[in-house]
């Protein structure tokens, strides 16, 4: 009898998607509809789709989730931000990959096929990137995978420059956010996104995370999305924008960095962050970088314990992440695209 019952609740579960596709929202009507269409264009059709609303005000999510019941919605009682968002979905989803996706980026029908096949492709690989491009100018990118300078600076690779039209695949320090696959299990083995930095830079840190555990992300120039690009905080430049990516890059570098190349390229962050300062002020944007270096250093202690956390479950020393960065300074300044070819194991 039991073991007939335990067949009959096998029968009743729906069986599990290749793929959990994971949308964060806040205040995203705008956009969100658009996001959601082209989900339902995919060519790639085995995934489900989890909309994870953080306390909005304007009812998107709960309106989209009523027209289509495929949608699981997760509805948050308070703003937990993108990282606590994306945690959420992938603690409830079932697939065995994870697609994050912002509410803003809008994925060409072949998107989660091209990634997909990537996997495939590549079995000893588990995190993938998209090509981003920007949606009010698809010439220009808005990011080919992140990169991370010698000084500790991460960036996205190329954006606002001209799309080069790269089309192999190569690897990238790690993988945006917006638009990335995977594996769920490494994700939550990980512990997914950092919540403590809330959003900007947590997707970052997973890339360096899985730097440090001796693994790597190849970014795939097919799968391609087009991004408004922080349609929900205001635009890249917003305060809410620049205090979060202030704070958050210190603690990045002082969680993440390995010890002989944290002494390395320390002089190199403190004279980098003078310069980025003096690129504020030039443009009388002072205040909202100072709040957010000042929460940096208020946060030393947290990012300490951060430290503490990432460097003992390291694998890789420094030579290893040394190599997966950038030393030329142009790289950054200029926002150049970073991709090294795919190395044989």
């Amino acid at each position: 009898m039991a073991r007939q019952a335990q067949k009959d609740n096998q029968k009743d579960k729906p069986p599990s998607p290749a793929v959990s596709v994971v949308v964060v929202t806040f205040q995203s009507g705008p956009t969100l509809a658009r996001c959601l269409a082209a989900l339902k264009a995919q060519t790639f059709t085995d995934f489900e789709l989890i909309l994870v609303d953080n306390a909005s005000a304007d009812g998107a999510a709960q309106a989209a989730a009523a027209v289509d019941p495929a949608i699981r919605l997760i509805a948050n009682r308070e703003n937990r931000g993108f990282s606590g968002g994306c945690n959420d979905g992938a603690r409830a989803a079932r697939g065995r990959w994870l697609a994050f996706l912002n509410p803003d980026a809008y994925a060409e029908p072949d998107w989660l096929a091209r990634l997909m096949s990537a996997a495939a492709a590549h079995p000893d690989v588990r995190a993938f990137a998209s090509r981003q491009l920007m949606a009010d100018d698809p010439a220009r990118l808005d990011g080919l995978g992140d990169v991370m300078a010698s000084a500790g600076f991460p960036f996205r690779g190329g954006y606002r420059q001209p799309d080069p039209g790269l089309s192999a695949m190569g690897e990238v320090f790690s993988a945006c956010g917006g638009a990335m696959l995977i594996d769920r299990g490494l994700f939550l083995d990980l512990g997914g996104f950092d919540e403590r930095l809330f959003c900007y830079c947590e997707d970052v840190d997973l890339g360096y995370r899985l730097r440090l555990a001796g693994m790597r992300t190849l970014v795939v120039p097919d799968a391609v999305v087009r991004h408004e690009g922080s349609a929900s905080s205001g635009g890249p430049r917003s305060d809410f924008a620049v205090f979060h990516g202030t704070r958050n890059r210190l603690w990045v570098f002082v969680k993440d960095t390995p010890p002989v190349l944290f002494w390395l390229t320390l002089p190199l962050h403190l004279a980098t962050t003078a310069l980025l300062f003096a690129r504020h002020a030039t443009r009388g944007e002072l205040a909202a970088p100072w709040r957010g270096l000042m929460a940096g250093l208020a946060g030393l202690p947290l990012a300490l314990a951060m430290r503490r956390e990432a460097q003992a479950a390291r694998k890789v020393g420094s030579l290893a992440i040394a190599r997966a960065m950038t030393w030329n300074p142009l790289d950054l300044f200029m926002r150049r695209v970073v991709v090294r070819p795919i190395r044989t194991r």
